[in-house]
């Protein structure tokens, strides 16, 4: 492809030689642009992130490979090798971060502006073949005993992994020894798998476009479906049941306020709720008036013995006929204790702290 290339240089006619080149003689870099800094010891450059990346400015993901237009300048050495630093531009934001190289551990590191995503790993551990360290190369060549400890160590892991590759090229064998059936046999598996998906798709539109959402569904699961059995969302009663029984309780309460039980309304009519009215229930008090006990007394004892106070009275009203006076008032005494009934006691009703208690 040399020869497409343009290798001759355009010499004006009032260009002087003793100027030297013809960058010399315009007054610009070969490089252009890209040594607009080269004053300050900066050059710019297309570098590839090495790895992935979170940007510290809009924390968007920087995945490796992508490439920017850096400034690139010397920091230091490591021994005999130059150490480097990279400065660029977020693409998604304003943001730079810095990178510079680490010859010491054949990497780079992140100086500012950025971090990391660790997907680092000891390759030892997934049974990768890792390139002897310097320090491991020297003792190879140096010392002859532990040269042969360390293929003495080799040869004991390849006897190791002997069985394994074994059964790896026996399944391989076996499975792949048609290669249309096995590729259709996969093909019907993942038809299969798709239109499991295509119709959990249209369950779940369907099921968004129901509820006026706008979220994306995670699949269901066991726990799922149980809380959704134990959650109930509607009534077990309708609404005219509800009111029948507000309506019942309503006209099963009581008219007074001060029927209850220690405290407890009572409503319905069944036998274990009908409550038994007694005085001190209905706030109604029992009072004795001064005066009154001995009436009551006599009054009880001319109850019991009347007819033998009758018959006493007969007796005497014929007997005595000298003294009328006397008999007149024996009679009238007897009457008036005949005519003595028993007299209850004075009822008051108590019906709040405000009720009177006068006679």
């Amino acid at each position: 492809m040399g020869e497409r290339k343009g290798q001759n240089l355009y010499y004006p006619p009032d260009y002087d030689p003793r100027a030297g080149g013809l960058n010399k003689w315009q007054g610009t870099h070969a490089l252009r642009e890209r040594a607009r800094k080269i004053h300050l010891g900066i050059l710019i450059i297309r570098f590839e992130m090495p790895y992935n990346i979170w940007c510290d400015g809009c924390k968007n993901h920087i995945g490796m490979g992508v490439r920017y237009n850096a400034e690139k300048k010397k920091v230091g050495m490591y021994y005999s090798t130059p150490v480097y630093q990279f400065r660029m531009k977020c693409h998604l934001c304003d943001n730079h971060f810095e990178i510079k190289t680490d010859p010491q551990n054949l990497d780079y590191v992140i100086v500012s502006g950025a971090r990391r995503q660790e997907n680092r790993w000891d390759p030892t551990q997934n049974e990768q073949i890792v390139p002897e360290t310097k320090e491991t190369q020297r003792k190879l060549f140096d010392d002859a005993m532990y040269k042969l400890e360390h293929g003495a160590k080799d040869q004991k892991t390849a006897d190791e992994a002997k069985p394994v590759l074994g059964r790896l090229f026996q399944r391989n064998d076996s499975v792949w020894r048609d290669d249309f059936e096995a590729n259709s046999r996969l093909r019907a598996q993942f038809r299969t798998r798709k239109k499991e998906l295509k119709l959990q798709e249209e369950k779940d539109n369907a099921l968004l476009t129901k509820s006026s959402l706008a979220v994306a569904l995670l699949p269901e699961c066991d726990s799922d479906r149980r809380m959704a059995h134990l959650m109930r969302l509607h009534s077990s009663k309708t609404i005219h049941e509800r009111d029948k029984e507000r309506r019942s309780a309503i006209l099963n309460r009581p008219a007074l306020p001060s029927t209850s039980v220690n405290g407890r309304k009572v409503i319905g009519k069944s036998p274990d709720n009908i409550i038994k009215l007694e005085r001190n229930s209905l706030g109604i008090v029992k009072r004795s008036t001064k005066g009154r006990k001995h009436v009551v007394s006599v009054a009880n004892d001319a109850a019991t013995t009347g007819s033998s106070n009758e018959q006493r009275a007969e007796s005497q009203t014929v007997g005595d006929t000298s003294s009328p006076g006397s008999s007149l008032g024996s009679v009238a005494k007897t009457k008036e204790t005949n005519q003595i009934d028993p007299m209850p006691s004075l009822l008051l009703c108590n019906y709040g702290s405000g009720s009177s208690d006068s006679d």
